[in-house]
């Protein structure tokens, strides 16, 4: 296969969508402080299985299993080998998924923290960038020895976890895409869950060779055209996007609310995006629909 940001130079490629959702769909506990992550132990197959739906219906990129696998997460669990389960998530997906590239997904520290603060960002306050870059080192290895195609650094919520990620990721040497998660005001402007112009936190990728795509996911798909414009115009890259099936998460009743469906793909291509898939919610079918607006 091509590296993907050569295939990126000549067209869209279509992403996968949410794993952990597909699991979950399919009967799997995803509760836990691990989340899908912990079925790199205790069901492996399964992960395999929901990366070939996802190939299936048209996904030229698998996303590991590896979002919320960290070696302090699965350390606090109990589990053994946490950088081998982090490899294995690479096998799963080569496996499940043996015509796609395969992204190592990077999820954010407040996703380790498994308190919802991956959302706001409010460790950021507290949390330096050195800690931020000996945290996320040890899976940003695992995942480049294993053989990524691409680091997938995901739902950053703020410019000071970009800043560590962008400083190892150069260090490895290692292709990666950025991707925050982002809210657009009635303003019009894209800004990060903490506050900050998209504009400026994703200007600092510009003229860093690593960095193949910069972008946002885990969003309303009503504020991705905007985030595709912001974020082409300021970092010079090619544009990820992947957000959510459009509905919201209501915590007191622990329940979605809202219509799924995955947005307007087509006005998501006019704007600039080259990366395009889904988050959370959004399933093979979606990612269907995803591929047929991409193709044609």
């Amino acid at each position: 296969m091509p590296l993907l940001a050569a295939a990126l130079a000549t067209g869209p490629v279509v992403l996968d969508g949410g794993l952990s959702t597909e699991l979950e769909s399919r009967g799997h506990d995803v509760t836990s402080a691990l989340w899908s992550a912990r079925l790199l132990r205790d069901d492996p197959g399964a992960i395999r299985d929901a990366h070939a739906a996802f190939e299936a219906a048209g996904a030229q990129v698998a996303t590991t299993s590896s979002y919320q696998a960290t070696v302090p997460g699965f350390t606090a669990a109990g589990f053994a080998d946490a950088e081998g389960l982090i490899r294995r998530s690479v096998q799963l997906a080569r496996e499940g998924a043996p015509s796609s590239w395969v992204a190592g997904s990077v999820g954010p520290y407040g996703a380790y923290l498994a308190d919802g603060s991956e959302y706001t960002g409010a460790y950021l306050d507290e949390v330096s960038t050195a800690e931020l870059r000996e945290f996320h080192r040890p899976r940003l290895a695992a995942l480049a020895e294993a053989g990524v195609d691409v680091l997938a650094c995901e739902t950053l919520p703020g410019a000071g976890e970009v800043e560590a990620l962008l400083a190892e990721v150069t260090a490895l040497d290692v292709p990666a895409w950025f991707s925050l998660s982002s809210v657009t005001g009635a303003d019009g402007v894209a800004r990060t869950r903490r506050g900050e112009p998209l504009s400026d936190v994703l200007g600092m990728v510009r003229g860093i060779d690593q960095v193949v795509a910069v972008g946002v996911n885990c969003t309303d798909p009503a504020s991705v055209v905007p985030a595709v414009v912001w974020a082409r115009v300021a970092s010079g890259k090619p544009v990820v996007v992947y957000p959510n099936s459009g509905e919201s998460w209501d915590a007191d009743a622990r329940a979605w609310t809202g219509t799924p469906g995955v947005g307007d793909v087509t006005a998501w291509l006019s704007a600039g995006a080259r990366l395009v898939g889904g988050c959370c919610r959004v399933r093979p079918a979606d990612i269907a629909q995803v591929a047929a607006a991409v193709h044609g």
